[in-house]
């Protein structure tokens, strides 16, 4: 490997940020004072690690005006959407710290005379978060402050397109003062993220990205016995039921297939429209995709900007050739979209129809730009065909009915159900995927138990 990193910007395809990857030294020091610190850090009352977590979050929005272009040069993110991600991070970060009280207190059975019985919850030690580029604040954010809040240290290794966020989580913590060594931000390459996970010095690995990346942290870490949280790819569903509020649906369902460039995890890839409502439907999504405006992401009037890389809208690009090639039809012309060079990361949205589940756009993920759109008979055929993909992050249905949206949610295999909305995460309820998009538990109160381990005390007073 390369002794330095290269952050190749999307905007122009220049060198954006350069740095040094750690060596084995600064690795074994990183960790040693991660160690050393976090077993005075787990001694501190709570509502003195709150008070700490609390100044790093607000020394992070302090530093919103750097932030938000820097966003737009590591990886594409318009800059009229950047202050998004820092409102995003804000309240998922003091939503954990507040909830950190009741999540983290002592469960006490029903009481037996002559005896205490608790069940307390005690830091693992170290946790090492392996974040992504896509949204780099967001996710990374879900186990720092939870993690730091349990009485943990952190290990951030984070992606290499977005390694500025890396050093913006590190100034935080400073200007915070959180206790030196406490917080580790490490520029490692694969290798050395895979030997720190085989060493067993840390005890929890929380990593987001690729079915392929996730089956490699595993491999990492077999025979070590450590906590392991993969979130994991995605291909996600939504069924428009014929009592749907049409616009309603394609506002928000258009939105929640391109926003990011369609660079999320819980993107909307494939939708599903009864028979009756799947002409009109279409007209209306595809009129609204027409709006988008594809440019530089540093221009305020730009609403969507690059894949990023050039590789990645490369795989778009094929996936869709491959469609049009098996008889899906493309709905929008991508000559409208001055910029939609091929070779470049920027690519239109595009809007398939006459597809069909053996083609790779509606099976495999896409991380981009792109959308199915299917016709269904009804709820049976609809749930058939959500549930034919090796992938269940979120999904979500879109009718007037509560009680059938509940009744279809259970029959759906997903991590996240959403009625009438999609592409968010609530901060309150445990973000959690099923068969390859994943495993384990990030926010809420059972996001918690996934940075703690339970120790029970069975106390015999009277004998």
């Amino acid at each position: 490997m390369p002794s330095t990193i290269q952050l190749i910007s999307p905007v122009d395809g220049r060198v954006y940020a350069e740095r040094q990857y750690a060596d084995a030294a600064q690795i074994e020091q990183a960790l040693a004072d991660a160690s050393a610190t976090q077993a005075q850090w787990k001694r501190r009352p709570l509502s003195e690690r709150a008070a700490y977590c609390s100044a790093a979050v607000d020394a992070m929005l302090a530093m919103k005006d750097e932030i938000v272009p820097e966003l737009a040069w590591q990886m594409g993110r318009p800059v009229r959407f950047g202050a998004g991600e820092l409102r995003g991070f804000e309240e998922r970060a003091r939503y954990m710290i507040a909830i950190a009280p009741e999540a983290l207190a002592a469960v006490e059975p029903t009481p037996v005379a002559g005896f205490r019985r608790l069940i307390k919850r005690e830091p693992l030690g170290m946790v090492l978060v392996i974040a992504p580029w896509n949204y780099p604040y967001l996710t990374a954010v879900n186990t720092i402050i939870p993690a730091l809040m349990a009485g943990n240290a952190v290990i951030l290794k984070h992606a290499s397109q977005t390694l500025l966020v890396g050093e913006r989580f590190a100034a935080a913590m400073a200007r915070a003062q959180l206790p030196p060594g406490l917080f580790q931000n490490l520029l490692l390459d694969h290798d050395q993220t895979a030997a720190i996970i085989a060493s067993g010095q840390v005890q929890q690995v929380n990593f987001t990205g690729s079915v392929e990346a996730g089956r490699a942290m595993e491999s990492a870490a077999t025979g070590r016995f450590l906590g392991m949280g993969l979130e994991l790819g995605g291909k996600d569903p939504a069924y428009v039921r014929a009592d749907a509020d049409l616009e309603q649906a394609v506002e928000n369902l258009v939105d929640g297939s391109f926003f990011n460039s369609g660079q999320s995890c819980c993107a909307v890839e494939r939708i599903y429209v009864d028979q009756t409502l799947y002409p009109a439907f279409v007209e209306r999504f595809v009129e609204l995709t027409r709006q988008y405006v594809l440019g530089n992401p540093l221009d305020p009037a730009t609403t969507l900007g690059p894949l990023v890389t050039p590789g990645a809208a490369v795989f778009v690009r094929a996936q869709i050739a491959e469609a049009l090639a098996q008889g899906a039809r493309a709905l929008i012309d991508p000559l409208a979209f001055a910029v939609d060079v091929p070779g470049s990361a920027y690519l239109a949205p595009q809007v398939l129809v006459d597809v069909t589940h053996q083609m790779s756009v509606m099976r495999d993920e896409s991380f981009g730009p792109v959308v199915g759109i299917m016709p269904v008979t009804g709820d049976d055929e609809a749930i058939t065909l959500m549930n034919d993909s090796e992938f269940g992050l979120s999904a979500s249905i879109w009718t007037r009915d509560l009680a059938a949206a509940e009744r279809l949610g259970d029959e759906i295999d997903t991590g996240t159900l959403f009625m009438n909305r999609c592409d968010y995460l609530d901060p309150a309820l445990a973000w959690t995927g099923v068969k390859n998009s994943g495993r384990g538990v990030t926010l809420s109160r059972l996001g918690y138990e996934h940075l703690t381990r339970a120790k029970s005390f069975h106390l015999r007073h009277e004998i």
